[in-house]
């Protein structure tokens, strides 16, 4: 970490990997230290900030705890994928309590005043858990590509212990991204320390961390979902009511119901059949309600796939928006050192714009699964009637 003992414009080198403060510094360094806070304490426009910043990470906290007590209360949801989507909530509710809090001060004083100790610890967790909460997406993508494409033989491997395994992989992984920088980080100069960032002089490692915590996960998650997403269209045409309606008509079960079209119009020409004493018989006289609870529950599982297919790219979109600008950031500029330069007020809006995924995460994944949903509410009726 690169140290400060004055007050100097922050360097396009001293980008943080995976977070940047050095905002606020820049308009310390311009126009004095009264000129932001004021001498009556702070400006409204960092109360509003702290504000904003505040409620965000309160409600990440109270979010991913709702999904992981829902999970653990609710035994229907004890299962490996449920558990892979409990480790989510964990790991993003870690970024709002180890992360964000420090962040937020950070953010709206532009100076560190914390320590070395607290920063390299700070650091070190906003690193992992992020990347962590990243490739917990990968994770569960990967889940539901082998449970639709090997749906027989992956759900004999589909156990506890099995999501346990690669829980365990997604932190390992981590914290071999956020190691590194410990090993080379600066000796503590002299004089207070006032600003808290990855030095990235090492270009190997900034490629190396980018590339593993967000760009490969990226096109892994876009190869997964990719191919979800067609095994999903594949099925909704399996599913489709015309299909089913031609079964039905082979099988000679009609229905007065204006839905099946196709037995319907066998309805007309079965009022011209006779039986074998000459006398008329009247096939649409004769209710199978069979056949309209066959095409009812085609339609629902219809139904349910296409919101699962909507539901992937509602994921994919959240992720990649909260998150590129960040890490194109965080890759480019380090690269082209002092012949690029960015706003740096940017760079505090990017970093939570990546926060905010932790809070996004818990909301598509709980409200698009009907589960979860009934489960939630059941739990929240039985806190507020207790």
């Amino acid at each position: 970490m690169e140290q400060e003992t004055g007050c100097e414009p922050a360097a396009p080198e001293r980008l943080n990997v995976l977070h940047t403060n050095d905002s606020l510094q820049d308009r310390n360094c311009s126009a004095g230290p009264e000129s932001y806070q004021g001498a009556e304490g702070l400006s409204s426009l960092q109360v509003i900030v702290t504000i904003v910043l505040a409620v965000t990470t309160l409600s990440t906290i109270l979010s991913n705890g709702f999904v992981i007590a829902t999970v653990y209360q609710t035994r229907k949801l004890h299962t490996p994928a449920n558990y892979l989507i409990a480790s989510l909530a964990f790991t993003d509710m870690l970024v709002a309590i180890l992360v964000m809090p420090i962040s937020t001060m950070y953010t709206v004083t532009g100076t560190w005043t914390l320590g070395q100790v607290i920063c390299d610890i700070w650091l070190s967790s906003d690193i992992t858990c992020c990347t962590a909460s990243i490739l917990h997406l990968c994770v569960i993508a990967l889940d539901r590509y082998w449970a639709i494409t090997d749906a027989v033989e992956y759900t004999k491997k589909r156990t506890p212990k099995r999501a346990a395994v690669m829980i365990a992989l997604v932190w390992v992984f981590s914290i071999s991204i956020s190691m590194p920088p410990l090993f080379w980080r600066q000796e503590k100069a002299e004089g207070e320390v006032l600003s808290c960032t990855v030095n990235t002089d090492h270009i190997l490692y900034t490629v190396y961390s980018t590339v593993g915590a967000f760009y490969l996960p990226t096109l892994i998650l876009i190869a997964l979902y990719g191919r979800i997403y067609v095994e999903a269209r594949s099925r909704i045409l399996k599913q489709s009511p015309k299909n089913t309606g031609k079964r039905l008509t082979r099988a000679h079960l009609i229905t007065d119901s204006p839905e099946s079209s196709s037995v319907c119009s066998l309805n007309s020409r079965a009022q011209d059949m006779s039986s074998d004493s000459g006398s008329p018989v009247y096939l649409n006289q004769v209710k199978v309600k069979v056949s309209d609870a066959l095409l009812e529950k085609k339609k629902i599982m219809a139904a349910r796939e296409r919101k699962a297919t909507k539901t992937l790219g509602i994921i994919l979109g959240a992720f990649i928006v909260c998150w590129l600008p960040f890490f194109i950031a965080s890759l480019v500029l380090p690269i082209c050192d002092t012949a690029c330069w960015f706003h740096p007020a940017l760079f505090d809006f990017f970093t939570w714009l990546g926060y905010l995924n932790s809070l996004i995460n818990p909301i598509i994944y709980t409200m698009s699964n009907e589960d979860f949903k009934l489960a939630f509410h059941k739990l929240v009726r039985f806190r507020f009637t207790t």
